[in-house]
């Protein structure tokens, strides 16, 4: 047995203890927390309900059948739990839904090949097998359409240039040191809030401050996409292939090549597929051997109803049921795999989450309610819609009674790592408070919380619970082990089932269940800040 030395004990001890001069002591129910790690860790459901969201329904493009077939077999589920005022909140309008039925991709000459990817969201079919050759066209900017104009006919064009592919050196998966937590806990320049979780530079405590991210022009972006699209479809382009955003290997990341709004230009079939085979294809054109592809891509697009939805459902709080805790995350996914660490592991989480809670049997003061988001992946517009319609309109943040009676969100949208923290969103207060509920978890490896000094959310961005704290209201989100998200599961081929890390997504619930717990039944609400003014735009989701 390994003995702590009596320093090591006296700064734990203290770490656990609320300072008396500084922080109201919160009551800590131990007896709970057992039957929370009881329930989380030998009777879990976390990967039961992953493998309906994920490998049943499959991935779930926004309002699609897919992402349709799941919620209502969520609704089920949550019924069965208890819960009440289970349903579909529509919202919107979205836009068109879309899901691809069919691929098959192949070099077919000078030698036979198959190829690995799949086809970009809001892109049509082939109506059938295509064969033609193949010609490299990369596209910059809309100044290259006169130079590819009247040569693309009938053929299948490569539309981007080789991608340089690098030997990997390094382990990709990564679980946070104990260092690099820390180091997300401090500010080592106030006047660089923001760059890290919580306002830390992510790479050590002693490392300079992160830029601030290069300013998007979202605008400018939209109008390439739909000029290349109508430039492409006019010249009678077969099929277009890129190989998205990252990746190599056989791992591809992509996502939409064309748009949900019915009044934006249809671009041609187009496909993301591994750099390898799409660099093979190129070296092929450029020496001239004039390489031929097959492809027989079969998707449709549905435009029936416009509306987007959310799955919410409740555990109906008892002295203070008014007063809601919320917890969830986004249902829907991109559509390269099934959609299984972005976000069927948050998805699944906030579930098991809430049938934890109904098997304590224990009253919760707070009505808990569970919200899984649609329209994440296109701008957080299902969460957007939401907090606009129930509790305040951003540009004029005139609030509804709704209001003041949400007392936080809790939302899980990073993969499926062990939860490590949780960012107390530029509150003091609420640091206090949630450093005393993490004491007695430590043993789970949840050991941070960071971002006491940050600045407020001046868009939403990144995930849902940014959409809450754009109008003043509590959303936190978890600080998470990054694994394999970034360079393996992240809106890929590869974001599926046996990515995900069973161990981590048991803790994640428990977690989560404390959290919202916790605050369920404190006696007071949560400490809000001050709302903040109305400042810029929405931007694009996780």
């Amino acid at each position: 047995m390994m003995f702590l030395k009596s320093k090591t004990v006296a700064t734990l001890l203290l770490a656990a203890m609320p300072l008396a001069a500084q922080e109201a002591p919160e009551k800590i129910d131990l007896a709970v927390l057992h039957d929370i790690k009881s329930q989380a860790f030998q009777h879990s459901q976390v990967m039961d309900h992953l493998f309906y969201i994920s490998d049943v329904y499959g991935p779930r493009i926004t309002s699609s059948p897919n992402h349709h077939a799941a919620a209502e077999w969520i609704v089920k589920r949550l019924q069965s739990y208890g819960l009440q005022n289970v349903h579909l909140e529509p919202w919107g309008p979205f836009g068109n839904s879309w899901q691809y039925k069919k691929f098959y991709g192949a070099l077919v000459e000078p030698n036979y090949a198959p190829l690995i990817g799949f086809p970009l969201a809001w892109t049509p079919g082939t109506d059938g097998p295509v064969t033609a050759e193949a010609v490299l066209a990369p596209i910059h900017s809309q100044d290259d359409f006169a130079k590819y104009k009247g040569k693309l006919k009938g053929k299948i064009v490569l539309i981007v240039d080789p991608k340089v592919v690098l030997m990997h050196t390094e382990v990709e998966a990564h679980r946070l040191t104990d260092e690099e937590i820390e180091a997300r806990t401090i500010v080592p320049d106030p006047s660089r809030l923001g760059a890290g979780f919580g306002g830390a530079s992510r790479g050590g405590r002693n490392a300079p401050p992160v830029a601030p991210p290069p300013i998007v022009d979202r605008g400018a972006a939209l109008r390439l996409r739909n000029d290349t699209s109508k430039f492409l479809s006019d010249e009678g382009v077969l099929v277009a292939i890129n190989y998205g955003t990252n990746g190599d290997g056989g791992t591809v990341f992509a996502t939409f090549g064309g748009s949900q709004d019915p009044k934006d230009p249809t671009p041609p079939p187009m496909v993301a597929i591994t750099p390898e085979h799409y660099n093979r294809i190129a070296r092929l054109i450029q020496h001239g051997m004039n390489p031929k592809l097959t492809f027989d891509i079969q998707t449709e697009v549905y435009k029936n109803d416009q509306m987007g939805f959310n799955v919410v459902g409740e555990i109906p709080g008892t002295t203070k049921k008014d007063e809601v805790v919320m917890l969830g995350g986004h249902l829907d996914s991109w559509q390269g795999g099934t959609g299984a660490t972005d976000n069927g592991t948050g998805s699944s989480v906030a579930i098991e989450a809430v049938r934890i809670l109904t098997q304590l049997h224990r009253p919760m003061a707070r009505t808990v309610r569970i919200a899984l988001w649609g329209g994440e992946e296109e701008g957080l517009l299902g969460s957007k819609f939401y907090v606009q319609q129930h509790f305040a309109p951003r540009d004029t943040m005139k609030q509804t009674p709704e209001y003041t009676k949400l007392d936080a969100y809790y939302n899980d949208d990073s993969g499926s790592g062990r939860f490590r923290g949780i960012s107390a969103d530029g509150n003091d207060e609420i640091a206090s408070i949630f450093k005393q509920w993490a004491a007695p978890i430590r043993d789970l490896e949840f050991q941070a919380v960071a971002g006491a000094t940050a600045a407020p959310t001046r868009e939403p961005g990144g995930t849902d619970s940014t959409s809450f704290s754009w109008i003043g209201l509590d959303g936190f989100g978890f600080m998470q082990d990054p694994l394999e998200y970034a360079s393996r599961t992240h809106h890929s081929n590869m974001d599926l089932y046996d990515r995900v890390q069973v161990g981590d997504v048991m803790q994640g619930a428990a977690i989560e269940a404390w959290f919202v717990y916790n605050t369920a039944t404190r006696p007071a609400m949560l400490p809000r800040l001050d709302t903040p003014l109305p400042i810029g735009p929405p931007a694009a989701g996780n």
